[in-house]
């Protein structure tokens, strides 16, 4: 098992989950896609955590991201844990969970942890491009509940900056200035952000977001 990394691409695989079978390429298409594990079923923080994700469909469709959830349960602990998050967060699940008893999915996504468990999958988070390569990876302990508004915030990011010379600075949220990367000369800088931009250091210059009008 090799350990996956930013910039690798994500490895395809085929999964029976709670709205059939899929091929994880087929299913993501030409769109970007979330990957995220949890340890077992029926547990008390991944249970908020998935219905949390089902009130974000909007968010997610808005930005061309499709979901996909995992744990090492079996389909009809799926089904009856589905039931659970409904009724306890007042939503609709609304994306596929893999079933995933046989961890052949966490292996290949090195999502087993043996310092934590010999069984578990660790929580971990892939969000995968569409040129299917890994953008970004979190893993998160058992007792700390996902910020999907922080990662929102981060496909806004990479979405902005897969098409334009610029970074996101710390803390940024969408709308707000963006950093010019060093490699763009000043010159090249006035052709690229008409809207113009200030220079603070010849290495750090903001200009406002660039896909916005």
């Amino acid at each position: 098992m090799s350990t996956l990394r930013l910039g690798d691409i994500a490895p395809n695989f085929q999964a029976e989950t709670t709205e059939g079978i899929i091929d994880l390429y087929e299913f993501l298409g030409d769109g970007w896609g979330i990957l995220f594990s949890h340890p077992a079923d029926y547990t008390p923080v991944c249970t908020t955590e998935l219905g949390t994700v089902a009130k974000y469909k909007d968010e997610f469709e808005k930005r061309n991201v499709k979901v996909l959830a995992l744990s090492v349960d079996g389909l009809e602990s799926h089904k009856g844990w589905v039931k659970d998050i409904n009724e306890t967060q007042s939503t609709e699940v609304n994306f596929p969970i893999i079933a995933d008893e046989e961890k052949k999915i966490s292996e290949l996504y090195d999502m087993l942890h043996p310092n934590a468990s010999l069984t578990a999958t660790v929580r971990s988070v892939y969000i995968i491009g569409p040129d299917k390569m890994i953008k970004l990876i979190i893993t998160y302990p058992a007792s700390t509940g996902r910020n999907f508004d922080e990662l929102i915030r981060v496909i806004d990011s990479l979405q902005l900056t897969a098409y334009y010379k610029v970074a996101t600075p710390a803390n940024w949220k969408y709308g707000e200035e963006v950093v010019i990367t060093p490699a763009v000369s000043n010159e090249e800088a006035d052709q690229l952000f008409p809207k113009g931009y200030k220079e603070i250091k010849s290495y750090l210059r903001l200009t406002p977001q660039p896909n916005l009008n």
